[in-house]
């Protein structure tokens, strides 16, 4: 899916006079104009993030910018050359924004930390993205198992923002993980990639990041305001140790980071992200009578609803996607049956999450829903042959409903749940009474039907009367 917002023509036309006042604040001071200068020379994109600087902060230490939870904040991605660069030849450059940990000792248990953020927020995500306020940036991404990433294309040639939610809180990774005490700083860094020959996003233009804290709602606003009443009440010349406040946040060039690279490897710019994208599926029923054998081999899906030791690792991609799991297939791309039946379901929790996966554990062990009613049914009297006991099929209804049962008795005759147009049940003295939703809520656990079909008349459909 394309995402992509016009912007008009003001917007390139005075990008140059744009670049000059987001930058006006840092270029006061000489040695951050040099530095903006020496950086110039040898990077062609400059990132601004549009939030303040925190005054209470030392002169030759990194800015900290302030956030609040849940917040859209504007990453502005700017060209410093503008129309001129033309040193990266394709047309579109592939962003990857994470928000990570500052402190070198967090970063080596990122993989515990993150994990232990989601198992306590089940189906929240550390960094999203705001599609509707973002401008001039293409399919956006954000990969299940990444929660503290986003990535998107954008053109080199024009400028792009990107805006982007933070929903953790720095005191969530602190030990007592709740306010009152110092939060953990985190990182938003941005790593910028062009296509190479292969034509995939694999070649590495640029990676810059910030240091930032983010609050609860409205915390970020009330940290600067102190931050700037402590500095006001220093003299002159300790305020003269600290910097200035800026209105926006300029991210300073650094390394990439470690499985950035892997990240672009594992999302093909051709194939689509399951947050925003889904694939249906769908099913559909033969018109017509046929045998008990054709029956069950027409319910039955294209894949085995069972996962099985001896699937092939295509087997298996297959019953992935067929019982809604296609975010994981890339994943477990290498699994056979027998590889992902030995996992235990701590291990799929780890992998996919407490919600997906407990749904996969219990899927690969083939766990059903318990029906809320049974019922017993016979399409015409048949007797088994040596026993002279008239076979019934059992019906599970899930919901007692009229759709339900509809639903049940059409896969029972192989026909459309269309083409029932009513369903009567006849009582002892030759009535026939209208089922209804509340009719089937007062069925009886185990009841037995006969069915007996009558072709309306009006149409290509069918009365089921049930005797």
């Amino acid at each position: 899916m394309l995402f992509c917002h016009s912007q008009p023509e003001s917007y390139h036309q005075h990008s140059a006079s744009y670049i000059r006042e987001a930058l006006a604040p840092f270029l006061k001071n000489e040695e951050a104009r040099l530095m903006a200068e020496s950086n110039a020379k040898g990077s062609p994109f400059q990132y601004i993030l549009c939030a303040a600087t925190s005054p209470a902060v030392k002169q030759q230490e990194e800015t900290l910018t302030y956030l609040n939870q849940g917040q859209s904040y504007e990453i502005r991605m700017l060209n410093r050359k503008l129309v001129e660069y033309t040193d990266i030849s394709s047309k579109y450059v592939k962003s990857i924004v994470r928000v990570v940990f500052h402190d070198r000792r967090l970063q080596y248990m990122e993989h515990q930390q993150l994990e232990g953020w989601r198992w306590n927020r089940p189906g929240d995500r550390i960094l999203d993205i705001d599609i509707p306020l973002s401008v001039g940036i293409l399919e956006p991404r954000s990969h299940p198992l990444h929660l503290n990433t986003i990535e998107f294309l954008w053109d080199p040639v024009k400028n792009a923002s990107v805006f982007i939610q933070v929903n953790c809180i720095s005191t969530e990774f602190t030990p007592r993980k709740h306010g009152g005490e110092k939060g953990v700083p985190f990182r938003i860094q941005v790593d910028t990639f062009s296509i190479n020959e292969q034509g995939e996003f694999m070649e590495h233009v640029q990676s810059a990041s910030c240091q930032v804290k983010v609050f609860k709602p409205k915390g970020a606003d009330r940290k600067l305001k102190t931050d700037r009443e402590k500095i006001d009440k220093k003299d002159l010349q300790d305020r003269e140790k600290y910097q200035l406040s800026h209105e926006t946040t300029v991210l300073k060039e650094c390394s990439p980071w470690p499985d950035a690279l892997n990240l672009t490897t594992h999302s093909s710019s051709s194939t689509p992200s399951p947050v925003y994208h889904s694939s249906p599926t769908s099913c559909s029923f033969t018109d017509g009578n046929c045998s008990p054998n054709q029956q069950r081999d027409l319910l039955m899906p294209s894949c085995s609803d069972h996962l099985l030791p001896s699937s092939s690792a295509q087997d298996t991609q297959q019953w992935l996607h067929h019982h809604r799991f296609s975010p994981f297939s890339r994943l477990f791309s290498s699994f056979s049956g027998a590889d992902l039946l030995r996992m235990s379901r701590d291990d799929l929790i780890q992998i996919c999450g407490p919600a997906d996966g407990i749904r996969l554990f219990n899927t690969m062990k083939g766990r059903s829903i318990q029906p809320r009613l049974t019922i017993y049914v016979c399409p015409q009297p048949i007797v088994k042959p040596g026993v002279g006991d008239i076979v019934y099929h059992a019906l599970y209804l899930e919901e007692l409903t009229l759709l339900d049962l509809s639903d049940k008795i059409a896969m029972l005759y192989s026909i459309t749940p269309q083409r029932i147009t009513h369903i009567y049940r006849q009582k002892p003295t030759g009535i026939h009474v209208l089922v209804t939703d509340e009719m089937v809520q007062n069925f009886k656990e185990e009841t037995s039907f006969i069915i007996s079909t009558m072709r309306d008349e009006n149409s290509d459909g069918y009365h089921i009367v049930l005797k």
